[in-house]
């Protein structure tokens, strides 16, 4: 299932800040059967991965791929790479001129130019999740389903102070990669998760606890493969998810998503709190029928996304197997 991302130009795009740019590159995987023969699946990418969902390397194949939850026999699956992830050629320097709804914005244009006008559904964890709620609230009609995991419509207070200091650390620390990484890494799991995992054993040969080996292997191990214009680009965008910003207010966006809305929370989840997405549903239930809250129970925090593909499989089954059984 590997393949080389193919790549759309983008012209004359200005982003929310006022930056100009006169092309951007958007580069995409296709996955599944042919574009246009079969219901498309957006899936969009947390801050370290890319379009490479499916396949040996792809991040998320346990989920995706031939009789998986979301079937490639199935749907054809569609992966953006946000400009400047550092998969493909394009970089990104100045990254405050972006913000997640810029990076949707460009998506938008990369479904125009596919000729895309509905999707069966877009998903995403993380930062990728933020990226699908400010789709869905640029053009509610794109998608029949939205599935935000492990994410929220904002960022909150918590997330962008964490933010502010990975930023700090990539711009001030001579390691900047590893050890952005290692904090980042305190953040995506919880103190329960490293004492299953380690519990205070040591390695002898290193004579250090086998929880700073481990962060330290993480932090090396992103050196080899992320550039650090990506790392500040992604940062960024996960600061500034905010689907309200310069608009009325949340609900008065939110309730014009024509999609059933299916949130997906993670009861460890320091960065996006499981209250966050609780709160979400109950403004949102208010006023829309169709939108659902579910929970993955797990010890292991925000990567609990990642992580948990059996209750990712229960709590999506019901959603992938819908389009199976009205093309019966």
């Amino acid at each position: 299932m590997e393949n080389k991302p193919t790549t759309i130009t983008i012209q004359n795009f200005t982003t929310e800040s006022g930056a100009f740019y006169a092309t951007i590159n958007l580069s995409y995987n296709l996955f599944g059967p042919a574009l246009h023969t079969a219901p498309i699946v957006l899936v969009n990418h947390a801050l370290t991965g890319n379009s490479q969902v499916v396949g040996l390397k792809g991040w998320w194949n346990v989920l995706i791929g031939e009789n998986r939850t979301i079937d490639t026999n199935q749907y054809t699956i569609l992966a953006f790479n946000v400009p400047g992830n550092g998969f493909d050629d394009t970089i990104i320097e100045n990254y405050l001129d972006f913000t997640a709804r810029d990076v949707a914005r460009l998506f938008i244009e990369g479904l125009k130019a596919l000729q895309i006008n509905q999707l069966f559904a877009i998903i995403g964890g993380s930062v990728g999740g933020g990226i699908a709620w400010e789709i869905a609230a640029l053009s509610p009609q794109i998608t029949k389903h939205l599935i935000p995991i492990a994410t929220d419509w904002k960022s909150t207070d918590w997330l962008i102070a964490n933010c502010f200091l990975q930023e700090q650390i990539l711009n001030n620390s001579a390691k900047p990669i590893e050890d952005a990484r290692i904090h980042a890494m305190l953040c995506y799991r919880t103190p329960e998760s490293f004492k299953a995992k380690f519990d205070r054993t040591t390695n002898e040969e290193l004579a250090i606890f086998n929880i700073e080996s481990w962060l330290n292997h993480h932090g090396k191990k992103l050196q080899k493969r992320f550039q650090i214009s990506a790392y500040k680009l992604m940062n960024q965008l996960l600061k500034t998810i905010d689907i309200s910003r310069n608009r009325e207010s949340f609900l008065a966006v939110a309730s014009q998503i024509e999609a059933d809305i299916h949130i997906i929370g993670i009861n460890s989840d320091l960065f996006f709190t499981v209250n966050e997405n609780k709160e979400t549903y109950e403004i949102l239930k208010k006023h829309k029928e169709n939108v659902t809250f579910q929970e993955i129970d797990s010890i292991h925090g925000h990567d609990a996304f990642l992580i948990e593909y059996k209750q990712l499989d229960n709590l999506l089954k019901g959603v992938f197997k819908l389009e199976k059984n009205i093309s019966k």
